[in-house]
């Protein structure tokens, strides 16, 4: 097989949660600009007609629209007893979907920290698992989180997100550890900082920009753009030896 043919995912359904917009939405135009049919899933994603549909659609894949509440245990049930009906099959699952809340830690309310930990971190564990013991059955599958910077430093004013982005370093270990000998991947992209809507504060500080910029060799904020090679290699045949790691996407930051 040409290593050019093991990036192809044509004939496979990939389940992208955060996909409305940034990062998540380039995830979705990557995997079907490799040839997978695309099933997003964002709390307040357009059934018809959104954004990202129109640009997996453009490209010849089809979209399959859901929404869901991350922070609400119920909600993520009932979206999961749906999608796993509407399609028996799901070859691929990003765990994209999060948010992050920011307050010192000292003043971080009990709200913040729930909301950030249920949709960052038990969300993603209760999807996973759910979606994984159908692949385990299937004897394949590819499972890649979204990770952070804040999964390996502390971050400031973050407490919440930090705790969770650790824990989605520590999960994605744990499941492969158990699924790597069944025939699934599991595996995280790291992303340093990023032009979204995450980091927008961030970015309007021009003391916080400066530093930060001053830290990242490659000179630059990152683009969404930036994920989609990484993200069909961790869902392709050609990271089939790859399990539990954590790959950095950060312009530098950690190699420095």
């Amino acid at each position: 097989m040409s290593v050019l043919n093991t990036f192809d995912l044509s004939g496979k359904v990939a389940l992208v949660t955060g996909c409305k917009r940034g990062i998540g939405k380039a995830l979705a135009e990557a995997l079907a600009e490799a040839g997978a049919d695309v099933i997003g899933v964002s709390a307040t994603l357009e059934l018809e007609n959104s954004k990202v549909a129109q640009s997996v659609e453009a490209i010849g894949s089809k979209f399959y629209a859901y929404q869901c509440d991350f922070s609400n245990r119920e909600s993520l049930y009932q979206f999961i007893t749906q999608v796993k009906k509407d399609h028996p099959v799901i070859d691929i699952l990003f765990n994209n979907a999060g948010n992050i809340l920011r307050k010192p830690a000292a003043e971080h309310p009990d709200e913040y920290w729930d909301q950030i930990i249920e949709i960052n971190q038990n969300a993603q564990f209760i999807l996973t698992r759910e979606i994984g013991k159908d692949m385990i059955a299937r004897g394949s599958g590819k499972i890649i989180f979204t990770a952070s910077l804040l999964t390996f430093q502390g971050g400031i004013t973050v407490p919440g997100y930090a705790a969770s982005k650790g824990a989605i370093g520590s999960l994605t270990k744990a499941f492969a550890n158990e699924w790597a000998s069944k025939g699934v991947n599991v595996n995280a992209i790291a992303p340093g900082y990023i032009a979204t809507d995450n980091t927008e504060a961030l970015r309007d500080d021009p003391e916080r920009s400066t530093s930060i910029l001053g830290r990242i060799p490659a000179g630059r904020w990152g683009e969404p753009e930036d994920f989609k090679g990484p993200a069909v290699f961790l869902a392709s045949k050609a990271s089939d030896y790859v399990h539990g790691t954590i790959l950095t996407v950060d312009g530098g930051w950690m190699g420095r």
